[in-house]
């Protein structure tokens, strides 16, 4: 049942069409959000759409959008449209994420791909849509992002790790970055929020990574929600673990490093931005 609190707030969730964002998009809705429900590709972004209908969405609600977060043009194809149609957006969900390849993988755009999908693109989103987050007023930003964290570094030298890979090494990279960049993305005076959670471990497509058995993704996709209702207070740029806030990586906390990050940010996402 909706409690429409969020009837009037307009939502986009990247990877929406299965596991933590799908579960997201339904549960923004449920509280009477217009969700934009990103996927991959059209097919997918649609079949996600009619899943959430028969799940006891509105249809009137979700808005279907396609963008392949490998090509960074379609991330600011994507970003154009939601500018062009929603001159207020309350809410950017970044959840799209894929794990690392067993080989070192560049995009055509020359990045290491789970850099790329995980945080180069989130990063894209963040500075094409500032216009209409900083028009809602009181919009917030939500990173997902993992504990593995905690256990990243950022190879400065070699941010695609062509030189010595790791699939996890460069998992983790992915989202010591998105959560290090998280602040930065709602910069002071914007009248946005950004935070960062790690969801839990759940069962998603990311799980094989960890070799582990998960919880329903609806508990993940609850965890994030709870961060985009009104009545959660947050900080800009707080990290979220297990519902509270927690603390992260050193790194985030380190002002040269943040600055480092911002550059490379700008120069790996180059003429797109």
């Amino acid at each position: 049942m909706s409690d429409a609190v969020l009837s009037a707030r307009t939502a986009l969730v990247t990877g929406a069409s299965s596991g933590i964002g799908w579960e997201t998009a339904r549960l923004l809705a449920a509280h009477g959000a217009t969700v934009l429900v990103h996927a991959r590709t059209t097919a997918e972004a649609e079949d996600a759409v009619e899943r959430l209908v028969s799940a006891g969405a509105r249809r009137d609600q979700l808005v279907e959008l396609a963008a392949d977060f490998t090509r960074l043009t379609e991330v600011a194809v994507l970003a154009g449209t939601v500018v062009k149609h929603y001159p207020a957006l309350d809410l950017l969900v970044n959840n799209a994420a894929v794990m690392a390849p067993e080989r070192c993988t560049l995009t055509d755009d020359g990045n290491e791909v789970s850099l790329q999908v995980n945080f180069l693109a989130a990063h894209l989103l963040a500075k094409l849509l500032r216009a209409p987050l900083s028009a809602a007023g009181d919009a917030r930003i939500v990173n997902v992002s993992s504990s593995l964290h905690r256990t990243a570094s950022m190879n400065w030298s070699d941010p695609h790790r062509v030189k010595k890979y790791s699939r996890v090494a460069a998992y983790a990279q992915s989202q010591l970055a998105l959560t290090m960049a998280t602040a930065d993305m709602a910069p002071a005076g914007s009248g946005i929020t950004a935070v960062s959670l790690n969801p839990g471990l759940c069962d998603t497509a990311l799980l094989p990574l960890y070799g582990r058995v998960g919880a329903p993704a609806a508990e993940g996709a609850a965890a994030v929600v709870r961060l985009c209702l009104p009545e959660t207070v947050v900080a800009n740029g707080a990290y979220f673990d297990g519902g509270v806030i927690a603390p992260t990586a050193q790194a985030a906390q380190e002002e040269r490093s943040l600055k480092r990050l911002a550059k490379l940010a700008d120069q790996l996402v180059g003429r797109a931005a």
